[in-house]
């Protein structure tokens, strides 16, 4: 079957695991072995800069890259994601080009050649040795035909600094979350690491590096972590400018008339959405309260499901959150990291009941800046979400420290100045260290 040679190319086959206008093929099965192309180190002569973004087919992993990737085409520079196909649709609704890349939510690939991967823990497996090694293949093609000078991943896509090293592009980081971010964790993905770099040709790695190697943008407040998180080098802080509007959904017009009583949101955020029962829990506990209930249960949920409910509860299938929450005097979660970053973003505290992923990390920072509640997930019952939601709407000091991280948010420097960053990345091809 003929290469294909042009990125238009790649879209259509659906899989970019051949290396198109490359010198050195890439194979896309076995032991492949990505290796240098210096023609690609040399294209880049100057502005604009092209950049191809990496992500996880997965909303909550999507939406903290969109505010970078607009600063950039705003700067006058070349954007492109790679994703899943079926999730492509997705990123080009936004009004982005998408490449297909990597495996579906929820697929796996078919077993490896030679002797299984390390085991570090499931979740690492999963990341690492389970959806890179597609995502690697399909990326090596699409950065010979479509000639990247910067690689930015979401933090949980690891595919991309692979091939970033064997290609010789800088790859950064969106650090979306707490505990992707951790320095020290590093050592808990090693053996996964080695395995996959040993499988693409790649020398060891022994301190871990290759993840954190030239810029981590984290789009977060330096002390929503705790005293003990160990932030790479390459580390740098930025304000969240939170992303929701990947629909044409606006705010309801019922939102105008809403009465002189509490505001409560509750959202279980893209990922956790699909549990009914936790929603079941939040509006027998909170319908018959003095307050206004707004509930948002995904763009695939049945409002109708939940049946006949009192006049001060909205159900929804979704709303921006960045135009709800002004409205709004506390959100009740799941912990989710966007989710969290929007309500303090916002000034608002948080009941949070942590259910999986990292959301155990963010609830715990909730807990420790007093920035409001969290019920543990045996304990999420009506009288529990109850009882935590009366105690953080009549104690004032929840919304007061919610507020200070707001402020600290808003100090914070925008996307803008990331975009300064990944032009001095493209220019200088070197680590940025934090000052």
């Amino acid at each position: 079957m003929p290469q294909p040679t042009d990125p238009e190319d790649i879209c259509r086959h659906g899989n970019a695991s051949v290396s198109c206008t490359s010198r050195i093929p890439v194979v896309a099965s076995g032991m492949a072995s990505l290796q240098f192309d210096e023609g690609v180190r040399e294209r880049k002569k100057g502005p604009p800069v092209r950049v191809l973004f990496s992500t996880p087919p997965l909303t909550g992993h999507l939406h903290p890259l969109v505010p970078l990737a607009r600063s950039l085409v705003a700067a006058g520079h070349d954007i492109a994601f790679a994703s899943a196909a079926a999730f492509c649709p997705t990123i080009e609704a936004i009004g982005f080009r998408c490449f297909p890349a990597g495996i579906g939510w929820g697929t796996l690939p078919p077993a490896l050649p030679g002797p299984p991967p390390p085991i570090g823990g499931p979740r690492w497996k999963f990341w690492i040795t389970d959806l890179a090694p597609p995502m690697i293949e399909d990326l090596a093609g699409i950065c010979d035909a479509w000639h990247p000078d910067l690689l930015v991943r979401d933090t949980s896509e690891y595919g991309a600094c692979v091939v970033g090293e064997s290609r010789g592009i800088p790859c950064a980081s969106v650090a979306a979350g707490a505990m992707v971010s951790d320095y020290r964790r590093r050592w808990e993905i090693a053996a996964h690491l080695a395995w996959l770099r040993e499988r693409y040709g790649l020398a060891p790695d022994p301190e871990v590096e290759m993840p954190f190697r030239f810029l981590t943008l984290a789009f977060m407040p330096r002390r929503f972590h705790d005293a003990t998180h160990a932030f790479c080098p390459t580390t740098h802080f930025f304000r969240p400018d939170l992303f929701d509007r990947s629909g044409d959904e606006d705010l309801p017009t019922w939102v105008a008339a809403l009465p002189n009583q509490p505001t409560v949101y509750a959202t279980l955020g893209t990922l956790s959405n699909h549990r009914i029962g936790t929603f079941t829990v939040i509006l027998d506990a909170l319908r018959d309260e003095p307050l206004t209930l707004v509930l948002t249960i995904g763009r695939d949920g049945d409002p109708a499901r939940f049946g006949a409910q009192p006049a001060n509860v909205h159900i929804e299938r979704y709303i921006p959150q960045s135009l709800l929450l002004p409205y709004c005097d506390l959100m009740v979660c799941q912990a989710g990291f966007s989710t969290v970053m929007g309500a303090l973003s916002a000034g608002l505290p948080v009941v949070a009941f942590p259910i999986e992923a990292d959301q155990p990390v963010h609830a715990a920072r909730v807990a420790a800046l007093a920035l409001g509640r969290v019920i543990e997930p045996a304990d999420i019952i009506p009288a529990t979400v109850q009882d935590a939601v009366r105690a953080v709407l009549a104690d004032p000091t929840y919304r007061t420290n919610a507020e200070r991280v707001r402020d600290e948010i808003a100090a914070l420097p925008g996307p803008d100045r990331a975009v300064e960053l990944l032009e001095r990345l493209e220019a200088e091809k070197q680590p940025l260290l934090t000052a």
